[in-house]
């Protein structure tokens, strides 16, 4: 009787170990078979899912023995959050655990970004080329100004590494209590000054009604001209319209996103940015690393582990 579903992709040493107590379903498409996934959440008592899973009432009416979701990952929009509370079930993501690959990647793509395409020349020198003087403008990010919205676990690693690179911290946060100790290394700011002030503005809040959209037309005429946004939080957040715009007609110096509205990235979102020199685009894998993998992978067991043990 299988005791633990996982739908996405997880560590297999972890998954090994969970085998040794439980009986344990996982296969990293099932998130894509709707009808073998509802049957088999009839004797589940525990699921692990990233991002593509649905943790619908559907599920759940099909889940009667279910105790506990298990998040590979940390957002949550794909939970049905109050429906698991009234079932008593427990919801865990692996909070902190991609922190450092998602700050690693903001600060990556923020460097290349900077220096325009000059990092990005390779096949022309290789094709025998030798645009020095057209590319020898790109810009430091020492000195830069690093808006953060979002300043939980993630933007902290991410302000953490800005300063060690000799950015100006500063984060906007309305969750985030006054006196928490994480604002003496960052500024508290509205949004509107964050917007128009920084060099390089990044996201690292969640997907909810007050976030979606938050970064339109508006607020992309009210940033410097030439600066860098990052997405690496959530599709959604991000008019993707607007950003292809302000992209195409100078206003935004560059920008990298690694999810969408919708995922995978659909074509007419991908028209969007065909042919611009100044987008990086990643198919949601800023949080993805080996390193990450296994860190989300173990805490999602420990979490799977502690819940199920108890119930025994």
């Amino acid at each position: 009787m299988t005791e633990i579903v996982i739908t996405e992709f997880m560590d297999q040493a972890v998954v090994d170990d969970l085998r040794a107590e439980f009986d344990v379903h996982w296969d990293c498409e099932l998130w894509n078979k709707t009808d073998e996934c509802l049957a088999l959440m009839a004797n589940a008592r525990a699921i692990a899912v990233r991002n593509r899973t649905e943790v619908n009432r559907r599920m759940l009416d099909a889940a009667p023995n279910l105790q506990v979701v298990a998040r590979l990952g940390v957002g949550l929009d794909n939970i049905d959050i109050e429906a698991c509370k009234r079932r008593g079930i427990e919801v865990c993501p692996a909070i902190g655990a991609n922190a450092v690959s998602v700050a690693e990647y903001v600060i990556a793509t923020a460097m290349i970004l900077l220096r325009g395409r000059a990092l990005r020349s390779t096949s022309r020198l290789a094709a025998g080329k030798w645009p020095r003087q057209e590319l020898g403008h790109g810009r430091e990010i020492a000195g830069k100004t690093l808006g953060i919205v979002g300043f939980g676990s993630i933007g902290q690693a991410t302000g953490e590494r800005g300063r060690a690179m000799a950015m100006e911290v500063m984060a906007h946060d309305l969750l985030l209590p006054e006196d928490a100790r994480a604002w003496a290394n960052a500024r508290s700011v509205s949004l509107t000054t964050l917007v128009s002030s920084a060099d390089v503005i990044t996201l690292h809040c969640p997907l909810t009604p007050e976030t979606r959209g938050l970064i339109g037309a508006a607020q992309f005429e009210q940033m410097k001209p030439g600066s860098i946004l990052i997405n690496a939080a959530r599709g959604g957040i991000v008019d993707e319209p607007a950003c292809a715009a302000a992209l195409a007609c100078g206003h935004l110096g560059g920008a990298a996103l690694d999810t969408f509205q919708n995922e995978p990235i659909q074509p007419a979102a991908a028209k969007l940015f065909e042919g611009l020199p100044n987008i990086i685009l990643s198919p949601h894998i800023a949080g993805i690393t080996e390193e990450a993998n296994k860190r989300i992978s173990e805490i999602a067991a420990q979490n799977m582990t502690r819940v199920l043990r108890r119930s025994r």
